[in-house]
């Protein structure tokens, strides 16, 4: 299997490190080693002083894992295995899909959630939004098939921001038990819900053939520690992954499995940091629309995750916008181009603390 290369991974690595504004991150600021070690407690620092840098168990430090269980419902020790995010996804299809299998996935979405499937020649059925940014449920229906092999969905949804009701939710679940269809779960964005009252449970806690796959990297804002994890009650499949990944990274970093922990036992000092400047960008960028209304079309706002994809009223492709943008002001934006979804929007991020530096000179560029 050769995938594709991965638009957005590529268009981050020519600009990432080298522009003056990221405007379309999807992660948070990243937290400081000093800030992460602040919030532990006792116990927790114990086991930071007292750490050796030598392998650790495959499926996770056991502590780790109870430290994940305890943000689901229905989920034990056993349920988890630790791993990197990108492994996850590339594992979990690997292991479930074979050449002609037919796979239904979001649209737009992060590339790899279907490239992998597609480079090992599956059929892909795509689930896309109306005009307002709404996945349709009955339209996820009329995709999905007694063939059907695998639903991925990602909720909160990155680029939309869509986040589906508990009622919608449900009746995804019945979708896919109506099949007994494995459905994964892409739930990286998980609790960055702007109302806490419309915090779904995870897929893992509804239906027993869903596997859910989350991580340190955007709700947390500790992209840096490079830990993820998938959360099942099918344990055979679990036990299938964890097998496979002994023929990759082994083991998790040992400070990065003790740093996931301290923000796992005291993840409202993480997220909750997250939530409110996500909060007030969203603000922020909202007066800014009401200023522009001749570049924006039907915006809505999102309430959910940390990014929003957005159409602008332009002549021309949005890459060729983006382009000019960046070489001339220091901003990179990301296009529609890099999800492989039409030429017409692109991703705003609202999880930097300097948005209204970046946005100021946005305006400024226009103005020019």
């Amino acid at each position: 299997m050769e995938p594709e290369p991965f638009k957005l991974e590529r268009y981050f690595a020519e600009y990432e490190f080298n522009v003056r504004y990221l405007l379309s991150s999807s992660d948070c600021d990243g937290y400081s080693m000093n800030y992460v070690l602040s919030c532990a407690e006792h116990g927790e620092m114990e086991l930071w002083n007292n750490m050796t840098l030598g392998y650790t168990d495959s499926l996770g430090h056991p502590l780790l894992r109870d430290a994940i269980a305890r943000h689901y419902n229905t989920i034990k020790r056993e349920d988890v295995l630790v791993l990197s995010p990108g492994e996850a996804n590339n594992f979990t299809m690997q292991l479930c899909l074979e050449k002609g299998a037919e796979v239904v996935c979001m649209r737009p979405a992060y590339q790899s959630l279907y490239q992998i499937a597609k480079s090992m020649g599956c059929s892909i059925r795509y689930w896309e939004p109306d005009d307002q940014g709404v996945f349709n449920v009955d339209d996820l229906s009329k995709l999905v098939t007694s063939r059907t092999r695998m639903i991925v969905v990602n909720f909160p949804h990155n680029p939309t921001g869509y986040y589906p009701s508990k009622e919608e939710l449900n009746s995804i679940v019945a979708i896919a038990s109506k099949h007994n269809t494995l459905l994964f779960s892409d739930e990286m964005y998980h609790k960055l819900v702007h109302d806490p009252a419309l915090l779904n449970d995870s897929l893992c806690d509804l239906y027993d053939n869903a596997i859910s796959l989350w991580g340190t990297a955007k709700s947390f804002g500790l992209a840096g520690l490079r830990i993820g994890w998938l959360v099942t009650h099918n344990k055979q499949l679990l036990q299938k992954i964890a097998h496979f990944k002994d023929y990759y990274t082994i083991c998790s970093s040992a400070p990065s499995e003790i740093l996931t922990m301290i923000a796992l036992n005291n993840s409202e000092r993480f997220i909750e940091v997250n939530l409110e400047k996500i909060r007030a960008n969203k603000h922020i960028f909202a007066s800014f629309v009401e200023k522009h209304p001749e570049l924006f079309n039907n915006y809505r706002e999102t309430n959910a995750g940390s990014t929003a994809f957005i159409k602008i009223n332009i002549d021309g492709p949005t890459l060729n916008y983006t382009s000019r943008l960046v070489q001339e002001s220091g901003i990179m934006m990301v296009p529609a181009e890099m999800f492989e979804y039409g030429h017409s929007h692109v991703r705003i991020g609202f999880g930097r603390a300097n948005m209204p530096e970046a946005l100021a000179a946005w305006e400024s560029w226009m103005n020019r």
